[in-house]
């Protein structure tokens, strides 16, 4: 679907549009469940033969509610007994990969699934592979879904909702020194539980957002990025209401995507600056060059640095001038956002 067809698309339109062409049909969502759930029970009853499965948490677009109908993703988070720390599940998930794409290759002769289930090579980040994918793909439709296979260390336990994590949890996490986000499906329970509760409405903004992100030039900021700000853009710009108008939050995003260099995004909700080691951590973040937006679920979840934003900014600049961000010849209203710049962030940190 060419982002062309989004740029036609009058303002006052957006909703129906976004409807129509960019939620998934209930049938396949229906069916990507069950297909998640058979591959869940055979990993925690079949595949391992020493090592117990904890829990298994579904992330990514189709954990948080914000799927596409075309080419989505989920992630498919394993907790396992066999990692004791941080550093156990970087030495050793290789290993564990490579016993669930054997096992799985085997197990779809014995699992009827209602999709088309095929399991590639686990995917590296740097030398290291960190995941292994599934296309989940439909037989009726063209609709698709890749899933992620992707290995944990159980550092939360028992995940309370409303509740924060031990600040030890965070302290170890730091302490262990690795690169940014190295271990952030730890937190994934954190990250879904951040987007999924929010309102139905809002999950359609971040639909419409994500698809004119895929649309845009390759190399760009994470996806995840982009997610975070247009929830920062809602809760700051709406209080937090439940019904808005879709165009003034679209192109309030926009408008923040042209403002990257001011930008420093950060929540308190999970972890804060109570701890010596933690606040110390996030203050350094803080002064990184901007855009600084933090993982509100990771303090090592650095998701501003190193990005081609300046190539993002240009489109966002390109997009607030079509059908789809204006009223007539005027420009849709944006809401009322103040940047928040990394010396405010500082001195009033957002609770």
């Amino acid at each position: 679907m060419p982002k062309m067809e989004l740029y036609q698309v009058p303002a006052g339109s957006l909703d129906a549009w976004i409807a129509e062409h960019l939620q998934p049909s209930e049938e396949f969502q229906l069916q990507v469940k069950d297909t998640v759930r058979r591959i869940c029970d055979f990993l925690k009853e079949t595949c391992f033969d020493d090592i117990k499965v904890f829990k298994t948490v579904k992330g990514g677009s189709a954990g948080k509610g914000t799927a596409l109908k075309n080419n989505s993703d989920a992630d498919l988070v394993l907790f396992l007994s066999c990692f004791s720390s941080y550093r156990d599940l970087m030495e050793n998930r290789a290993a564990v990969l490579d016993t669930v794409k054997q096992k799985l290759n085997r197990c779809q002769q014995t699992i009827a699934f209602s999709v088309d289930v095929e399991v590639f090579q686990p995917k590296k980040k740097g030398t290291c592979p960190r995941s292994l994918s599934i296309t989940i793909q439909s037989k009726k439709r063209w609709e698709s879904i890749e899933v992620d296979v992707l290995p944990a260390y159980d550092a939360l336990g028992q995940v309370t909702p409303g509740s924060k994590p031990s600040p030890q949890v965070y302290e170890d996490l730091i302490q262990a020194g690795a690169g940014p986000g190295e271990f952030c499906t730890s937190f994934t329970e954190l990250q879904r539980d951040f987007v999924k509760r929010r309102p139905a409405k809002l999950k359609n903004l971040l639909r419409l957002v994500k698809h004119w992100y895929k649309e845009t030039t390759s190399g760009l900021p994470p996806k995840y990025a982009l997610e975070l700000l247009t929830i920062y853009a809602w809760e700051t710009g709406t209080k937090g209401a439940e019904n808005f108008s879709t165009s003034e939050g679209f192109r309030t995003v926009m408008e923040l995507l042209c403002r990257y260099q001011e930008l420093c995004v950060y929540w308190t909700e999970f972890y804060d600056f109570q701890s010596s080691v933690i606040g110390t951590h996030v203050k350094r973040l803080l002064r990184e060059p901007c855009p600084v937006i933090l993982d509100p679920a990771d303090p090592t979840g650095t998701l501003g640095q190193g990005k081609s934003w300046a190539l993002l900014a240009r489109e966002a600049a390109v997009c607030r001038n079509q059908l789809c961000c204006r009223n007539g010849l005027a420009p849709i209203r944006c809401w009322d956002v103040q940047v928040p710049t990394p010396r405010r962030a500082s001195s009033h940190p957002r609770l």
